[in-house]
């Protein structure tokens, strides 16, 4: 009798420990699809080099009509794609990223998703942990540019939300992003 009852114990303890609740269900439906940049089309520091992988941040104005609105072509970028198995933010995102920050931080009341996917390679474990490290270092990124926390949650898809159906490197480039949904759209 005393082991059914820890049984029963220990299965209601790891039960309510998997519990998770979403702060609002994210529509995917997002008109502004945007590509990713390849690294050898990345711009050129001013001496010339290549640029590196390393991101440096910086705020960004980004510009207001005359009622203190941001440019809504700005925002209408949501996506940040990262390179092949890996969590580390591509220089060319950073004014992305800024944009963002500064229109959240402009708006306290607003929530942001930031949902992590990945290409089809490699395992359904491992590429769910790949996504979320992906959301979670575009919401460190917005964190070090003044959003709180409380305005932002990450989630991974891994593979399951993949945009293209082919097995190629030009298609599997387009999974490999963060979408960056804001709380009722």
């Amino acid at each position: 009798m005393m082991k059914n009852i820890w049984k029963v114990a220990v299965l209601a303890l790891v039960l309510s420990a998997c519990k998770s609740t979403p702060m609002n269900p994210a529509k995917v439906e997002d008109a502004s699809v945007t590509r990713p940049i390849p690294k050898a089309e990345a711009q050129s520091s001013a001496d010339g080099s290549a640029s590196t992988d390393k991101i440096t941040m910086k705020t960004v104005d980004v510009d207001a009509d005359k009622n203190g609105q941001m440019d809504a072509a700005e925002l209408a970028k949501r996506q940040v794609f990262f390179d092949y198995d890996s969590d580390a933010i591509r220089a060319e995102y950073s004014a992305l990223i800024a944009n963002h920050a500064k229109y959240l931080v402009a708006h306290p009341q607003t929530k942001v998703v930031l949902q992590g996917n990945t290409d089809e390679r490699g395992t359904h474990e491992y590429n769910l942990a790949l996504g979320q490290r992906r959301s979670v270092a575009v919401k460190k990124a917005l964190n070090v540019l003044g959003v709180p926390d409380s305005q932002i949650e990450t989630v991974s898809y891994g593979e399951e939300r993949s945009k293209q159906n082919c097995a190629e490197e030009d298609c599997f480039q387009y999974d490999r992003r963060v979408d960056i949904v804001y709380a009722g759209q």
